[in-house]
């Protein structure tokens, strides 16, 4: 099967597109990459998303408004997907969307929305869609995050000691395969989502992010301020777990530098990387993970890997492109994976790793422009992924 996956994360960036082709081959789910594009939002829809995202007010035409915005960006994504990365065919289509509210309350998530109508896609592809995957999960009891630790776990399940894959996007997540148990994920906390909304506040928007992690570089971090931010109780929270912008956003940087102000933008900068290093590395070892699998668009960044590396000695680091996995595209397959699963009727997390009472089968489909055919029910779930050149 042939499957374009879409993700924007919480970054809200650009849209991540990828293609794959899909087999299932006994306890194995054979995926063989077949390209992927970034595609940015137009700016009217990426400055609308900004202007509605937590901690802001907004109105249902707002919210209606992105739900159209989204769905239509996402539509041009996957036509440019299937026209550059699928020569014109593919199968099924599988978009996140963009997340405007991860709904957590005392520990419990009670819902999470994410915007962009599918029917947008199905519309300009003619493809089936399945979307609003995180829902099914949160119905079940879950935490509806992270969704990238089946594909994870997949892959982390021909590796030995302890593995862990690391995605750093807005928000920091780590899946953790232990010999002999069930794969256990969450979110550690903020990997880029402080560090861009300094860097937009900081230069009033001339900047979105820490190019390179030079301004970091340029800076000393504060212990102080460290202190005052790792005093959050999110950290000291057991797995699963999830958060998102609803809790890691300006307002919340400001009021910690309110209680320990630092004049100098580029030691925030560096006291906010340090921050995300220091948290990764405390759940790696609370864990006892021997090798990190590392993936995001924070992998770019080579201050925050080399603050990472510094705080988990004796671990090795490295990429997921190294096993086949595009660390740009990362995402975007783990989703094309959830799709393909949901078609072939099969479970697309771990309760272990959202907390679910039970594995559910995710998302809602939307059809193309023919009728639905779906392929029969697998017989059973993949242990394994296996990464075809």
């Amino acid at each position: 099967m042939r499957v374009i996956g879409l993700m924007s994360g919480t970054s809200f960036d650009a849209i991540e597109a990828a293609a794959a082709d899909l087999t299932l081959d006994g306890d194995s789910l054979l995926l063989r990459p077949l390209g992927h594009l970034c595609v940015p939002y137009p700016d009217d829809v990426r400055d609308l998303i900004g202007a509605t995202l937590p901690p802001a007010a907004t109105t249902t035409r707002s919210v209606c408004a992105l739900d159209t915005g989204i769905g239509q960006a996402f539509a041009d994504a996957a036509v440019r997907a299937l026209r550059e990365l699928c020569d014109g065919t593919a199968d099924l289509v599988v978009s996140h969307g963009q997340t405007l509210h991860h709904w957590v309350e005392d520990g419990t998530v009670r819902g999470t929305l994410q915007l962009g109508q599918p029917a947008w896609i199905a519309e300009a592809t003619g493809l089936p869609v399945v979307s609003d995957l995180r829902s099914r999960d949160v119905a079940a009891g879950g935490q509806g995050a992270p969704l990238v630790c089946m594909t994870d776990a997949l892959l982390l399940s021909a590796l030995p000691g302890r593995p862990a894959a690391l995605n750093l996007g807005g928000i920091a997540n780590v899946t953790v395969l232990a010999p002999g148990a069930e794969p256990l994920a969450f979110d550690t906390g903020p990997a880029n989502a402080l560090l861009d909304a300094a860097v937009r506040h900081f230069t009033g928007g001339a900047a979105a992010y820490d190019e390179g992690g030079r301004r970091a570089a340029a800076g000393r971090v504060s212990p102080e301020l460290l202190r005052v931010l790792l005093d959050d109780a999110y950290y000291r929270r057991p797995a699963p777990k999830t958060t998102g912008k609803e809790r890691f956003h300006l307002p919340y940087l400001r009021r910690a530098l309110d209680a320990w102000p630092v004049p100098a933008v580029d030691d925030v900068l560096a006291t906010l990387t340090r921050l995300t290093a220091v948290t990764v590395a405390e759940a790696c070892r609370a864990h006892g993970v021997t090798q990190l699998v590392v993936s995001g668009g924070g992998t770019r960044n080579p201050v925050l890997m080399r603050m990472i590396a510094e705080e988990l000695p004796g671990v090795p680091l490295r990429l997921s492109d190294a096993l086949g996995l595009p660390s740009d595209a990362k995402e975007a397959l783990a989703f094309a994976v959830l799709g393909f699963l949901t078609a072939h009727g099969l479970p697309g997390v771990f309760p272990s790793g959202t907390g679910a009472r039970r594995a559910a089968v995710l998302g809602s489909i939307t059809p193309g422009l023919s009728p639905l055919r779906l392929p029969a029910p697998a017989a059973r779930p993949p242990r394994v992924l296996r990464i075809l050149s």
